[in-house]
């Protein structure tokens, strides 16, 4: 896997995964981004089918570890677009010709800002303007900040006031 390769995948915390991100590209002095002026982006601009091989959440991880907020590309994976979705990380899905177009904007211009508007689900930047879709779901967890994990705990209370009525003798979720 060119994202992240195996033998990163052995962690199931959240962080330490920067230095794995893209770890045989990045051999590579000439690798894009290697370059200095290419730190601190926030939005990645991919290659069609981003993600295929991607299916653990450490790839997203990665990705975030380095502080990118958004990948843009044609195409995901569907897997790694779900964890992406899941887990905070914003895929964007544009035609390729609109992707091209920011491709060779960064390109010319690796400073080129890139504004990814998930209020409006709009892609903006110098001589672009695209809408993207995304379903309402995913987008009030973007917007929210909320995984899985965190729409569970927005019901704490009433799962141990369940918890707490329980027959002793049925499984019990412990504190932790």
């Amino acid at each position: 896997d060119q994202i992240i390769p195996a033998h990163w995948l052995k962690k199931v915390t959240r962080d330490g995964f920067a230095d794995g991100l893209f770890e045989a590209w990045r051999k590579e002095p000439d690798f894009v981004l290697n370059q200095p002026e290419r730190q601190g982006a926030t939005v990645l601009i991919a290659g069609p089918d981003f993600g295929t091989g991607s299916s653990r959440e450490h790839a997203v991880w990665a990705l975030q570890n380095c502080g990118f907020k958004a990948v843009i590309s044609a195409r995901f994976a569907d897997i790694f677009r779900g964890n992406s979705l899941k887990n905070g990380l914003l895929t964007v899905v544009l035609d390729q010709q609109v992707v091209d177009a920011l491709w060779q904007l960064t390109e010319s211009d690796p400073t080129a800002e890139i504004t990814v508007d998930l209020q409006d689900r709009q892609v903006r930047a110098e001589g672009v303007t695209a809408d993207f879709e995304l379903d309402e779901n995913a987008r009030w967890r973007l917007l929210n900040g909320l995984d899985d994990i965190s729409i569970t705990l927005r019901n704490e209370d009433e799962i141990a006031q369940y918890e707490s009525r329980r027959p002793s003798f049925k499984p019990r979720t412990l504190v932790v």
